[in-house]
C-alpha cells in the first residue's frame, strides 16, 4: 500500500513495483494505491484482508523537506500512523512492525547510539514525528496488548533508493558535472546501512512478536554498526565512478545531526543480526544499478 506521492520521481516508484511483479511468480503480491490519511478506505481494506502481520514503512521522509512542508509530515507520519494503529486495534494482527529512524537520537553526543539512550531532544520535525510514532505505538501496545516492534533505521542506501538522499544525488551530480553543496566540509558522519542488511533485520524481526514481555513492545536499531565521515564516503564514491566531484562548501543544514552510529548489539543478541555490506561494496552495487537504470 502506497500513495505514490510526488515527493520524488513517481516513475521510479512505478518501476520498483513492476520489478516486484516480475519476480512474483506465484502472484502473491498485490499493490493498492492508497493514502493512509483516508481513514474509511483503510478500515475497509483492513476488514477485507485481515492481515496477520503488518510492516508499516510508509512515511513522509527527509529532514530538510520538513522545514519546507511540515504539514506533510503531520498528515503522513502522525495521522497516517494513528490510522494504522487504530486498524490494528480493531483487527488485531499477530505483529506490527513500524519504521522509526536514527533521527530520534537528535542531539545525542554519545555514539554509538543505543536503544537505552534518552531520545527526547529531536532537532527536526521529521525526527519529532518518528519519536511520536514510537510513543503512540507504545501506548497502543500497552492499552490493547498489541505486539509492536519499532525499528530505527540508520541511513538506508542501495539500488532503487530515494533520489533526495546524498549518495543518490551525489552520483547524479558527479556524472552530470554539476556542483555538489558540501555541508560542513564533509565532517558529518553517517552509519550507512545497505538495503540488503536492512531487509535482513526486518525479516528476522517480523515473524517474532515480543509477546514475552508486558507490554509486548520492543525497539531495535538497524544499522551497519560503523560510522563513516562524509568526505571519506565521497572519496569512495568518486573512486567507484572514476570521476571527481565539483564541490561548494556550505554551512551545516538546519535539522541535520553531526553523526549517526548504530549500536546493533540488541538485535544481534536477540536475533543474530549481522550487517555484512561495507560501504565500498554497497556503493559499487548502487552505481552498477544506477548506470543500468538510467542507461549510462
Amino acid at each position: 500500500l502506497d500513495n505514490l506521492n510526488s515527493y520524488y520521481d513517481v516513475q521510479l516508484k512505478k518501476d520498483r513495483l513492476r520489478e516486484i511483479q516480475k519476480i512474483d511468480k506465484e502472484k502473491k503480491f498485490h499493490f493498492i494505491e492508497q493514502d493512509l490519511k483516508d481513514t474509511l478506505t483503510l478500515q475497509a481494506l483492513w476488514g477485507k484482508y485481515k492481515p496477520n502481520y503488518v510492516i508499516h514503512l510508509a512515511a513522509q521522509a527527509g529532514v530538510r523537506y520538513s522545514l519546507e512542508n511540515p504539514s506533510a509530515y503531520i498528515d503522513s507520519n502522525i495521522t497516517g500512523t494513528l490510522n494504522v494503529l487504530e486498524c490494528c486495534r480493531f483487527n488485531k494482527p499477530l505483529h506490527l512492525v513500524l519504521a522509526s529512524s536514527s533521527s530520534v537520537y537528535g542531539a545525542n553526543t554519545a555514539p554509538p547510539y543505543s536503544e537505552k539512550h534518552v531520545t527526547d531532544a529531536p532537532v527536526s520535525l521529521y525526527a519529532a514525528t518518528k519519536k511520536s510514532n514510537e510513543l503512540m505505538a507504545h501506548t497502543y501496545s500497552h492499552l490493547f496488548s498489541l505486539p509492536i516492534t519499532c525499528l530505527r533505521f540508520f541511513t538506508v542506501y542501495g539500488p532503487w533508493g530515494r533520489p533526495d538522499m546524498a549518495y543518490f544525488s551525489f552520483t547524479r551530480k558527479i556524472l552530470a558535472d554539476e556542483t555538489i553543496k558540501f555541508h560542513n566540509n564533509g565532517h558529518h558522519r553517517r552509519d550507512f546501512t545497505y538495503i540488503d542488511d536492512v531487509l535482513q533485520g526486518i525479516n528476522l524481526v517480523w515473524p517474532n512478536p515480543p509477546n514475552k514481555q508486558t507490554p509486548p513492545f520492543k525497539v531495535y536499531n538497524i544499522g551497519n554498526n560503523e560510522s563513516v565521515e562524509l568526505k571519506d564516503f565521497l572519496n569512495i564514491l568518486e573512486k567507484t565512478l572514476g570521476k571527481k566531484a565539483r564541490l561548494k562548501n556550505v554551512e551545516q543544514s538546519p535539522g541535520d545531526v553531526l553523526e549517526t552510529f548504530a549500536d546493533v548489539s540488541a538485535l544481534n543478541s536477540d536475533f543474530g543480526y549481522k550487517p555484512t555490506t561495507k560501504i565500498d561494496q554497497g556503493l559499487q552495487k548502487f552505481v552498477g544499478w544506477y548506470k543500468e537504470y538510467y542507461k549510462i
